[in-house]
């Protein structure tokens, strides 16, 4: 008897087991489509168009975007690492200020920044008008160029760099610092030396992630008329109507982030060690250094985020009455819409694959749970093609069976949702995820044996647990997808805006003011995932 019973319970646990890992398999290849369909692009022949690609796009393509990741590394790079410095190891006026606000650019989004950047420092913007207004000649160059965008973006994605670093730097503490004094190291010494090497992996880690978002963006180098892979996909669909050739396109930027990727798993695997938890006792120094070290601080602060928020508040102030209309209903509630919903599709499937993964912890789990967050690191352009062709094919067979007259899936809602949540999943999971890790394994044993259903044993104890990480998943989750402007900006039918893509469509035509109402949108929203920052961050150090 007792062996039919635990034969029984096998069976039981086994099909649990089998169907668990079945769902886990179905999320996961459902979030790999995209990415297959665009590498499988390159089997089908090349369109008559890419001679033409060949001489005149891809040798400017692969230029602007070396010339891009290189200003990022070195810009963002520096940045972040000597304000993480300063604000982590000085005391000086405004210190506990800036070592939050200096994270604040992450509200604004890069294509925001950079129209902004533009509309301030052109011929006709307020900084050249001024100097004239005073009888100082102006000779700004123009910032829409590379570098330029280069500049931009740096602004906007060295807080990557910045708060890995910081955090880094904060975990080692004083006391190897103050013995590497000891043995006649200068405070600079000490920096090159000891820290910088100790905080390796953390600064390698932002970096790359902001060469990724590098790579993906779409918004700031269309603003400055910079050709790259993300602009080139757009205009090889749009432009030269060829979706065999974006898809193309697509698949070359794929091989370039998926190297970069591995280089961050190397550089992450190499983050667990090298520090040592220390007091957090900070460096004193003479009235003029800490003066300086403010000065600097508050420059970066107000170039990557004051200045420009101003200048939205103005424009919004002086183009409110004759912009504002009733299409802005129709843009903010498009834009609520969508990201509501792929929101709770995402949040749904973060937990369901946090669990699976907690609950069977092999490494075809894991790997599958990989497999179903890989879509962060791939473009917004490159998952719109990718999953606008399988849907197209499918419309096509429906069309030709006779089922329906026109396309009804090509444009619609779903496509977005489909490429949305492939492209943020990862955002949902992690918090979920790391959330979920809280629950120890007897915890749980206890909940099992008090609990008189797994229902009653999730709604009392597992939910309970995983609330701030769900409450964080769906803000993160919201945020993002009201920013994102490729994925709707190329998915969506004629006529459905939103927030992001009303900011291109007034960048594009060169309407600063009119574009500043979406974007101030956009970055008050964008401020909810930062405070969110600001508080782990908080707990951390």
């Amino acid at each position: 008897m007792p062996s039919k019973r635990a034969a029984t319970n096998n069976k039981h646990k086994a099909g649990q087991t089998f169907i668990a890992k079945s769902l886990l398999t179905l999320i996961a290849v459902f979030m790999l489509i995209p990415i297959v369909i665009v590498l499988l692009s390159w089997l089908q022949p090349l369109a008559d168009i890419w001679p033409h690609m060949r001489e005149y796009v891809l040798p400017e393509v692969l230029k602007n975007t070396a010339v891009l990741l290189t200003m990022v590394i070195v810009i963002a790079g520096g940045l972040g690492t000597a304000l993480a410095w300063l604000t982590s190891m000085y005391r000086f006026p405004g210190q506990r200020f800036f070592s939050w606000a200096l994270m604040l650019p992450l509200a604004m989004p890069a294509y925001v920044l950079a129209f902004v950047s533009a509309g301030i420092i052109d011929y006709s913007g307020p900084l050249q008008t001024t100097l004239r207004a005073f009888g100082v000649a102006t000779g700004i160059p123009s910032i829409r160029n590379v570098w330029g965008a280069g500049i931009i973006l740096s602004l906007a994605f060295y807080p990557y760099v910045y708060l890995l670093t910081r955090q880094a730097f904060l975990s080692q503490g004083r006391r190897a610092i103050e013995a590497g004094q000891m043995l006649g190291l200068s405070r600079l010494q000490v920096l090159f030396r000891l820290s910088l090497p100790q905080a390796l992996p953390w600064i390698v880690g932002g970096l790359l992630l902001a060469c990724m978002e590098t790579l993906a963006d779409f918004g700031a180098v269309s603003v400055f008329n910079v050709d790259t892979f993300t602009t080139a996909i757009y205009k090889a669909w749009f432009g030269f109507f060829s979706l065999v050739t974006a898809a193309q396109l697509a698949a070359l930027l794929i091989g370039v982030v998926f190297v970069i990727m591995l280089f961050e798993q190397f550089w992450e695997a190499r983050r667990t060690n090298g520090v040592t938890q220390g007091d957090n006792r900070r460096f004193e120094t003479a009235t003029g250094a800490r003066l300086l070290m403010s000065l600097f601080c508050a420059l970066i602060f107000s170039i990557a985020f004051l200045v420009p928020f101003l200048q939205l508040l103005y424009w919004t102030a002086q183009n409110y009455q004759q912009d504002f209309d009733e299409r802005y209903i129709g843009f903010v509630t498009n834009s609520l819409m969508i990201a509501s919903m792929t929101t709770a599709f995402i949040a749904v499937l973060a937990i369901i694959v946090a669990w699976i993964k907690r609950q069977y912890p092999d490494k075809v789990t894991k790997l599958l749970a990989t497999f179903a967050n890989l879509g962060y690191v791939v473009p917004g352009t490159v998952l719109a093609v990718g999953v606008f062709i399988p849907i197209a094919w499918l419309d096509n067979q429906l069309i030709g069976f006779g089922v329906i007259e026109k396309q009804i899936f090509s444009g619609s809602v779903l496509v977005m949702l489909l490429a949305l949540s492939t492209r943020f999943m990862t955002v949902s999971f992690q918090p979920i995820d790391r959330q979920l890790q809280r629950l120890t394994v007897n915890q749980e044993s206890a909940a099992e044996l008090l609990s008189d259903s797994k229902l009653q044993r999730w709604r009392q104890v597992i939910l309970p647990v995983l609330q701030p990480g769900v409450l964080t998943a769906l803000l993160m989750g919201f945020v993002e997808v009201m920013k994102e402007m490729p994925i709707t900006l190329m998915t969506r039918r004629q006529g459905w805006d939103t927030l992001a893509v009303r900011v291109f469509e007034m960048t594009s035509e060169g309407m600063w003011g009119r574009a500043a109402l979406p974007s101030l949108l956009i970055v008050l929203v964008g401020l909810i995932p930062v405070w969110i920052l600001l508080r782990q961050s908080d707990k951390n150090s």
